[in-house]
């Protein structure tokens, strides 16, 4: 479905990646494809090695690298990155497996234009591990949680979520696998929300086509979204 209040003009995405990035080449396809209304302006990591940084380079889009280990503290590294995101000019700054506890100032910064995937359904299983902890608690559903990044770790507004059956036979690997697969649909499907002028977060929460969404989320079941 299009929505009426479409803008016709393109946003503008930084992307931050720590790892191989397979989140942002979702994004650099569905961008390609103009699925999702907008350009990735520069891909950007603390990893020098990223291998995202070379995804980003094969589809021609400005890579950096600024590698935390150069600098004496979290809020020194925080700041020239948050500088260098500026200098893009953003509407939308993206976290694609961005390994780094972000300060509360850079937070705010960005807030309202930076969002975030969890592989967990948040709220539960914040932090790391999440597979491993949601098979030894014996649950019945894991998945993923896209959300709003705020100052709180994995504690911002929830988005979208996925979820995905823990099957006697999963283990930490399979359940990941499966869990993935889910974050490269729900993932671009809540920034094309966004850029498409739909989706927003303010004082009064995530709201999606002026709609207030639930606190867990709009679970995702491939077809247009229901709170």
């Amino acid at each position: 479905m299009t929505n009426s209040t479409q803008s016709s003009a393109s946003k503008r995405l930084v992307i931050l990646v720590s790892g191989g990035g397979s989140n942002l080449q979702s994004f650099i396809d569905g961008c390609a494809k103009s699925e999702i209304n907008a350009t990735v302006s520069a891909v950007i990591s603390n990893n020098p090695d990223a291998g995202g940084l070379e995804r980003a380079a094969k589809a021609g889009i400005p890579n950096l690298a600024i590698d935390h280990r150069a600098f004496e503290s979290r809020e020194s590294f925080d700041l020239a990155l948050s500088e260098l995101i500026d200098s893009f000019n953003p509407d939308l700054v993206i976290l694609a497996g961005f390994m780094r506890i972000l300060t509360p100032g850079f937070v705010d910064h960005f807030l309202g234009r930076m969002m975030n995937i969890h592989p967990s359904l948040l709220p539960a299983y914040p932090g790391l591990h999440t597979h491993r902890r949601a098979i030894e608690a014996g649950d019945k559903k894991a998945g993923a949680t896209v959300h709003f990044v705020t100052p709180e770790l994995d504690g911002g507004p929830s988005i979208l979520q996925a979820q995905v059956t823990i099957e006697n036979s999963d283990d930490e690997s399979s359940l990941a696998s499966k869990v993935l697969a889910y974050e490269h649909k729900i993932y671009p499907e809540a920034v094309r929300w966004f850029c498409d002028n739909r989706l927003r977060m303010d004082n009064d929460g995530v709201k999606l086509d002026n709609k207030p969404v639930c606190e867990s989320g709009i679970i995702y079941n491939s077809s247009e979204p229901t709170s």
